[in-house]
């Protein structure tokens, strides 16, 4: 079964309130201990952006 177009918005955003907080995270991150650790809480952090993208581009979702 499909989804509905509200379901699909909701996905969206959840999954951008995900992406964004790692984002935060990260940032957050790389200005208490280091940037090398940082740049390795970039990796998850770049997945979760590029699944949210991904979504939103599928599904038809403007930007």
């Amino acid at each position: 079964m499909s989804k509905t177009r509200g379901e699909v918005l909701e996905e969206s955003r959840r999954k951008g309130v995900a992406a964004g907080a790692a984002a935060v995270a990260t940032v957050a991150l790389g200005a208490v201990v280091s940037l090398p650790v940082a740049a390795v809480a970039a990796v998850p952090t770049a997945i979760l952006g590029w699944r949210w993208w991904r979504h939103r581009a599928e599904n038809g979702i403007k930007f």
